[in-house]
């Protein structure tokens, strides 16, 4: 489960680092220009913002800012990757010479979380880190393979309504092939350094890049934009449009993925690691420890993480164990993970059952939600399946953010892939996480504040983002969810699923543990389906760490709101609670709870 937009963006720059927010180094005299510290700060964080717009063009189509769709960006080079470095270096340096005691609180949060952000980014391009992740470009669940399809293709972010959209949409393509033909020189230096893929990863890759390719041109993505032109692009136009697009999918866009094809087939894979942790890799383990301070938003160690997912494993199964005394199961967890998983009455009859089982979640959360939240978002949340293209190795939900001005909805995205291995229980929670309040919330009210400067609108970190989707699921109760103790079970499940991933990053990455090791760690806790604990661990393979934010994350702000309940009383109100967490957008967690610290002080109690 997660946000599209923040994994794809993350890969279209370095895959090491989070959410990239360059600047240019010409932001700072912007900066130093202003009358006053907050006119400067504004200056600089909008200085930045726009550089980055520039050197990272897809990123504005996301938010509804076309000005740069006709470009695809580089990403890949040294000089990009050099100009990265010195623009936070720049962005560090211009906030340096600002006063953060004159700012305003709002301000100081900005303050805070920029520099977060850019010390972050800066960290991320050191060359030990650059090297371990640069000749990696590409894995199965985040790159340049599957996120430009889908974007071009009528059917995502990118829209297809005006002739300029369509000329845009051609002229990414082209910058496509060169991303993938760049991808592949990167691999071959990862070959030569001894920093490669694990074999895994690689054949998923492959078969990935076959799905898209299977069919021929016809049958390509890609060319769905002009299988149906809106009214207002001339007839002679939509000749031209066609065979255009037509021509560069054929001559250009799938020869460019057949050869990174046959290239990982015939090349890399001979070479591709066994092992799957980060471990196995020269220069793995100090990318690991970067890689969980850059998710977590914390120091905390590999170790300390790894224990503290034994220790929630343990709790959550207490909550399993009173479930099934609740339903009257004879026999131990285990057969009950089995009875779950295998009854036909836990199962989705067909894949439009599954659609119309979370469309009814949401029409009852829709009923109770303002009971928690005072500010709700304006822009719409639609709800679709997988594009099949991917779905054998996505997760079993994921959310695509919406426009600021609510034209493009929020959607969520549901696996219906090898529907008999689907179970009911965790339909209430998935949709909670993905979409209301979850995802959908939590993204939509921070792009809707235009008095938020844009990092914080569009930007920000997996521990807050995703933290706080798990925090929504745990919300059930209060929204009158989880009534039926099945689907209570299923909170239990996808809370597992969290801290099992505490478990299993850290024991992949950290301390040796094999794939099917994983898997079966997995079986064995939750009554997950094997398709999808083979998923969730190929994952955890693929994107390191990454799955590490949701249990940190929710478990800091369920302790702020403990604190804030107990500090404040009869005075704590929940609706001001969450609007204090949610109406600054994605904040570090050391961020976060000073605000809420400072929040506790001002409502009259002790922080």
């Amino acid at each position: 489960m997660r946000s599209i937009l923040l994994g794809a963006i993350a890969t279209l720059a370095l895959l090491a680092a989070p959410l990239p927010l360059a600047a240019q180094p010409a932001a700072a005299p912007a900066a130093a220009a202003a009358t006053t510290p907050a006119a400067a700060l504004r200056a600089l964080f909008a200085a930045s913002d726009e550089a980055s717009l520039k050197r990272n063009p897809l990123q504005g189509i996301f938010r509804g800012d076309l000005r740069y769709a006709g470009q695809f960006g580089d990403y890949l080079s040294d000089a990009y990757l050099a100009g990265e470095k010195a623009a936070a270096a720049a962005d560090l340096d211009a906030l340096k010479a600002i006063d953060r005691n004159a700012l305003s609180a709002d301000d100081r949060i900005s303050y805070d979380v920029f520099q977060w952000q850019r010390t972050t980014d800066l960290a991320g391009y050191d060359p030990a880190i650059v090297n371990a992740t640069i000749v990696r470009p590409i894995d199965h669940f985040f790159g340049f393979h599957t996120f430009f399809p889908e974007l071009n293709s009528g059917e995502s972010a990118a829209p297809f309504k005006t002739l300029k959209d369509y000329n845009d949409g051609l002229s990414r393509l082209d910058g496509f092939v060169v991303a993938i033909d760049a991808s592949i020189v990167r691999f071959r230096e990862g070959m030569k350094s001894g920093v490669v893929q694990p074999k895994l990863v690689v054949n998923n890759v492959i078969d990935q890049l076959g799905n898209l390719t299977a069919g021929g041109p016809a049958a390509s993505i890609m060319l769905k934009p002009v299988a149906k032109f809106p009214d207002t692009i001339p007839a002679e136009e939509q000749a031209r449009l066609t065979a255009a697009y037509t021509a560069a999918v054929t001559d250009k866009v799938n020869p460019a993925l057949l050869r990174l094809r046959d290239f990982l087939k015939n090349e890399y894979l001979p070479v591709a690691r066994d092992a799957v942790g980060l471990s196995a890799m020269p220069g793995g383990a100090e990318l690991y420890r970067y890689q969980i301070r850059a998710t977590t938003t914390t120091d905390m160690t590999a170790d300390a993480i790894h224990d503290l997912g034994l220790s929630e494993v343990a709790r959550i199964t207490k909550g399993m164990e009173s479930v099934k005394a609740r339903v009257g199961f004879k026999g131990d967890l285990k057969a009950f993970f089995e009875y779950i998983r295998n009854d036909p009455k836990f199962k989705f009859a067909t894949k439009e059952a599954m659609r119309d089982a979370f469309y009814d979640v949401g029409k009852r959360v829709d009923l109770t939600v303002p009971t928690l939240f005072s500010t709700l978002p304006k822009g719409k949340l639609e709800i679709r399946p997988v594009p099949p293209y991917r779905e054998k190795t996505d997760a079993g939900g994921s959310y695509q953010q919406g426009t600021p001005d609510g034209s493009r909805p929020g959607v969520f995205f549901y696996n219906s892939y090898d529907l008999p291995s689907r179970t009911t229980p965790g339909t209430e929670t998935l949709f909670l996480h993905e979409g209301v309040p979850g995802h959908h919330f939590q993204i939509s009210l921070a792009q809707e504040n235009a008095d938020l400067p844009a990092f914080q609108r569009f930007g920000g970190n997996t521990a807050f983002v995703e933290g706080w989707a798990l925090y929504a699921e745990s919300l059930g109760p209060e929204l009158g969810m989880f009534k039926d103790p099945y689907q209570l079970q299923g909170r239990y499940d996808d809370e597992m699923l969290r801290a099992m991933r505490l478990v299993v990053d850290t024991g992949l990455h950290a301390k040796g543990w094999g794939r099917d090791q994983a898997i079966q760690y997995m079986l064995d806790h939750s009554a997950m389906g094997k398709t999808d604990a083979t998923a969730e661990v190929e994952r955890y393979i693929a994107i390191p760490s990454q799955a590490l934010a949701y249990k940190i994350g929710e478990l800091t702000i369920r302790r702020l709101r403990t604190k804030a309940e107990k500090a404040l009383g009869a005075k704590f109100d929940v609706r001001d609670f969450h609007a204090q967490v949610l109406m600054t957008g994605a904040l570090p967690m050391a961020v976060l709870e000073k605000k809420i610290d400072a929040w506790i002080v001002a409502k009259g109690g002790k922080a």
